[in-house]
């Protein structure tokens, strides 16, 4: 199963780091890293297996394009659940360059790095490694202008 997992994962998976700005934070940016799978409603099973398998995260249904979606946004989670076990059983396409920016990014917010201007310019430097043909909302270099006021 674990290595099901991976290979699942490697074809169907998501590692993204987005960013909210937010007045009341010390950097005036909110962090979130998260891991994601997602499943037309057909195989929604997989999609509970996987929260099953990992044991933490949600699921949620898609009314818009009829999708189940497994995410892991709890960064302690993420750092003693699902990155331990990408680190055992290594993801095998492009995805795991995804992974090494996406690891680096949870233990920086998880030692609490990203709460100083060297830290999270380092989170949003990596940020653009992870997931990079996905949307971004903001552009990295609104994100560090942000940071410098």
């Amino acid at each position: 199963m674990k290595s099901y997992v991976t290979g699942f994962v490697d074809g169907e998976g998501c590692f993204s780091v987005s960013f909210s700005i937010r007045d009341k934070m010390k950097m005036g940016l909110e962090v979130r890293p998260s891991f994601a799978v997602s499943q037309h409603k057909r195989n929604k099973d997989i999609i509970l297996e996987l929260q099953r398998f990992f044991g933490c995260g949600g699921v949620r249904f898609c009314k818009r394009d009829q999708n189940f979606k497994f995410e892991v946004r709890s960064t302690a989670d993420l750092i003693n659940k699902v990155i331990p076990h990408f680190e055992k059983y290594p993801l095998q396409t492009s995805k795991m360059s995804d992974f090494e920016a996406f690891r680096e990014v949870c233990g920086l917010v998880h030692s609490n790095h990203h709460l100083n201007p060297e830290g999270m310019k380092k989170v949003i430097e990596l940020s653009e490694l992870v997931n990079k043909t996905g949307k971004k909302r903001y552009d990295r270099n609104d994100l560090l202008k942000l940071i410098a006021r």
